[in-house]
């Protein structure tokens, strides 16, 4: 996908990796609609980002279908959407139903709210981005946390399922997996959380490097320019998923043994 002129649009972009896409996106010539439940915060990142290039903002819920209209009303034809908005709530089996419902809405329903709302338009012009953002743990695991982990697997299965099924009349897709990225949220529940949310926080920072959320950003839009499905800021990503898949019952010990080393 060409970036230079496209029109976008940015979930999550208050802060953090959503953010950093829509910096980027910017100094590659895209023109941006960013939007986050934080209004407040959203409208200080998109006065920050108004140097770079065209770009407005639209607070509301991503889940929210009339959010969504809203955000394509401001962009315009939508040339890619990055569905990035999302939320790491909810630990062990203590997890509420309330967590559970809203790790499903904004990890998963909003990815299928904004696909419904731009592919068909998409397959009748031939053309368009969906832009997933996942998790490793989507491929993996995520200890300490079942509402994060399972959600992020179904905006996995999402994502390759619009990919099968419309990535050869138009449509690309690409799923973005990191493993740690320094965000507000990490920060956050390293130096606070406790139980099952400490052991989640620290086998996110122990697992593996913790990217900026520009690094992050830089990977995504190689992955998009470049068409591919995955983009896995973390290399080693693709390495445990290719192990998990050749001896899962191996891989579950080892992430076994993880899980009583970080208790």
């Amino acid at each position: 996908m060409e970036l230079s002129g496209a029109s976008t649009i940015v979930t999550g972009a208050a802060s953090g990796i959503g953010e950093a896409v829509a910096q980027r996106l910017l100094e590659q010539g895209a023109s941006v609609v960013i939007g986050d439940l934080d209004g407040g915060r959203l409208a200080e990142t998109a006065a920050r980002l108004a140097g770079l290039g065209r770009v407005s903002y639209v607070a509301g819920d991503a889940s929210d279908a009339s959010h969504v209209a809203a955000l394509i009303e401001a962009a315009g034809d939508v040339d890619a959407y990055f569905a990035n908005a999302g939320v790491f709530k909810g630990f062990g089996l203590e997890a509420t139903d309330d967590e559970w419902a809203l790790s499903w809405d904004v990890n998963v329903k909003a990815h299928v709210v904004a696909a419904r709302a731009l592919v068909p338009g998409w397959v009748s012009r031939g053309s368009g981005c969906f832009v997933s953002t996942a998790s490793a743990a989507g491929l993996l695991t995520q200890l300490g946390s079942p509402t994060y982990s399972t959600t992020k697997h179904a905006a996995v299965g999402f994502a390759e399922w619009l990919a099968a099924t419309y990535g050869d009349r138009g449509v690309q897709v690409c799923c973005l997996c990191p493993m740690g990225v320094r965000t507000d949220m990490l920060v956050e529940g390293e130096t606070s959380a406790v139980g099952d949310a400490r052991l989640g926080m620290k086998s996110v920072v122990t697992a593996g490097e913790t990217l900026s959320p520009l690094a992050v950003a830089d990977a995504l839009l190689e992955a998009v320019v470049a068409g591919t499905f995955f983009a896995l800021p973390h290399a080693e990503v693709g390495a445990m998923y290719a192990r998990k898949a050749a001896d899962t019952d191996h891989w579950i010990a080892g992430m076994q043994r993880f899980r009583s080393s970080l208790e």
